[in-house]
């Protein structure tokens, strides 16, 4: 049986007690199902798994018993920032998830000529809230201690220099794996529906941007990004196309 595992934004050492917060106790209790003498991880972002037992299992509370610490070592190596351009509803979703379980850094959405999305005020807080959920959740499911950061979308045309970053699209530039010597700190740029305009990718290459493609075949927004991730933070491919 596979052992369940749930993010709580709580300090958390071994041994302790603690009574879980609403939404654990949601995951574990309602979603999950789970009753007093279940096992348990807890992780809360710190990098180690908490070994427990749930002691109680209520409809208005649930408490666990943390037994001892380990750490987690199923981070990527990779610390790879996804700079996605801002796609329509269930495809940012999607995006976010596996990117999460492909072991990416961080996630910066990016607001370029081409986005349909318009977020601000309100609308923008739920939106990031929403984004977060959805990486925590990929967290429990993939086995990670860390949790990526979400952040608050930004303008292509606000971005800084940076020291390793690649932007994807189609076109006569070289293959992702020819440009990237070491995935380690790098931006990883991909437009969205529609892409990149050339005005934008001259403006990447313009701030440190290495423009890259994926071949000959034009992805769509959500399969760049993951077929770009996988070839990136997955040791065994990445060695067989060095080797190649």
């Amino acid at each position: 049986m596979r052992l369940r595992r749930c993010y709580t934004p709580q300090q958390l050492h071994a041994p302790a007690r603690l009574e879980l917060d609403p939404r654990s106790h949601h995951h574990l209790v309602n979603v999950l199902r789970m009753r007093a003498g279940d096992a348990v991880i807890l992780f809360n972002g710190d990098g180690h798994d908490y070994h427990g037992t749930l002691l109680e299992a209520s409809r208005r509370q649930a408490s666990v018993e943390i037994s001892r610490q380990s750490a987690n070592n199923r981070e990527c190596a990779c610390r790879i920032t996804l700079m996605q351009g801002l796609a329509k509803g269930e495809r940012m979703d999607w995006v976010m998830q596996k990117a999460t379980e492909l072991g990416v850094h961080a996630i910066q959405p990016l607001i370029t000529e081409r986005s349909s999305v318009q977020l601000s005020g309100a609308r923008l807080d739920k939106r990031l809230a929403h984004w977060q959920a959805v990486v925590i959740s990929a967290c429990e499911q993939s086995g990670r201690a860390r949790v990526p950061a979400v952040l608050e979308p930004v303008s292509l045309k606000t971005l800084r220099d940076s020291a390793n970053g690649v932007v994807l699209h189609p076109g006569d530039y070289p293959r992702l794996p020819q440009v990237v010597e070491a995935p380690n700190g790098l931006d990883l740029a991909i437009g969205p529906e529609g892409g990149f305009s050339t005005a934008e990718v001259t403006r990447l290459r313009q701030v440190g941007f290495v423009a890259a493609s994926l071949g000959e075949r034009i992805l769509r927004t959500e399969t760049a990004a993951l077929a770009a991730l996988a070839l990136l933070t997955l040791g065994d491919l990445r060695e067989g196309l060095a080797a190649g």
